[in-house]
């Protein structure tokens, strides 16, 4: 028994590197982040005390409110449609395209639509951004149209979530692939000889095999979406107007534009608390039972 405790006791000190680095660069900067939050300060000299005035402020704000509308598209766009047709794909490759021409092709597959995860949040951005363009990109050219896709109000948010489903799809296509690996043939074997459909199979043994990769794409993603910064930084900086602006972008034009760092500190820490909550909401949804 003692030399189970003495062994249980070693394990402590391996633990040490990262509590200090996940305090020094996760837990420090969120309580600063916070304490800035009730203060008014342009990043130079002293900060000043205002109390809750940034987050009165920041609640009646319709911008705010504007960017949390547009992330909602982008949730959509980030977590719910790659999972839908990621489940799709990710079954339809190991069960048709693997059987039927061989593992190689459905690996390869598999990596194509991993790619866009590869590309550098830059590269995709701007090669989407000739693409889109109005005048020479594309898409107007291949279809013969002349539409602004990303300078338009109307159609700005929707060509975002387009191009975040491109470059999303490919996680969840990965993570269901490996999922399946590990589900069980004989309930599908015996399914088909019962008679039952792909579908049917797929529906009723594929998705509840798979459940705890759905919950971890679905809250993931989900968290992608909430913080998604590069691609509207590239795209169309917020605009036009507050068309595409989301919590994180408009956070940074309060830090580094307007020089606003408490109300800039005040979107973030909000923006982070809603991240704590939907994790937590997943966490518990996961432990329950199906």
């Amino acid at each position: 028994m003692a030399t189970r405790t003495r062994a249980e006791r070693g394990y402590w000190p391996y633990l040490i590197p990262s509590a200090v680095l996940f305090t020094a660069v996760i837990v420090v900067p969120f309580v600063m982040n916070v304490a800035t939050s009730f203060t008014r300060w342009s990043g130079v000299g002293t900060p000043t005390w205002i109390g809750t005035q940034n987050y009165v402020r920041l609640f009646a704000d319709e911008r705010f409110w504007t960017s949390f509308r547009n992330n909602v598209g982008l949730i959509v766009a980030m977590a719910i449609i790659p999972t839908v047709i990621g489940l799709v794909l990710a079954a339809a490759l190991f069960d048709y395209i693997g059987k039927r021409f061989g593992p190689r092709t459905a690996s390869a597959l598999r990596a194509a639509y991993y790619l866009p995860q590869v590309l550098p949040v830059a590269v995709a951005g701007v090669v989407w951004g000739w693409m889109l363009h109005p005048t020479y990109g594309a898409v107007n050219q291949i279809f013969g149209l002349k539409v602004n896709w990303l300078g338009d109000p109307d159609f700005a948010l929707a060509t975002v979530m387009a191009v975040m489903v491109w470059f999303q799809l490919g996680y969840p296509v990965v993570i269901f692939m490996a999922g399946l690996q590990r589900a069980d043939p004989a309930l599908h074997e015996a399914a088909e000889i019962d008679g039952a459909s792909w579908w049917r199979r797929f529906w009723h043994i594929t998705i509840p095999q798979i459940r705890p990769e759905i919950f971890v794409v679905l809250l993931t993603c989900t968290i992608a979406a909430l913080k998604v910064f590069g691609p509207i930084f590239v795209l169309t900086r917020g605009g036009p107007g507050n068309a595409t602006m989301v919590p994180s972008y408009f956070s940074y034009l309060n830090f580094f534009q307007k020089a606003n760092i408490g109300y800039g500190s005040a979107i973030a820490t909000v923006l982070a608390l809603i991240i704590v909550v939907v994790t937590s909401a997943f966490l518990f949804l996961q432990e329950r039972k199906p």
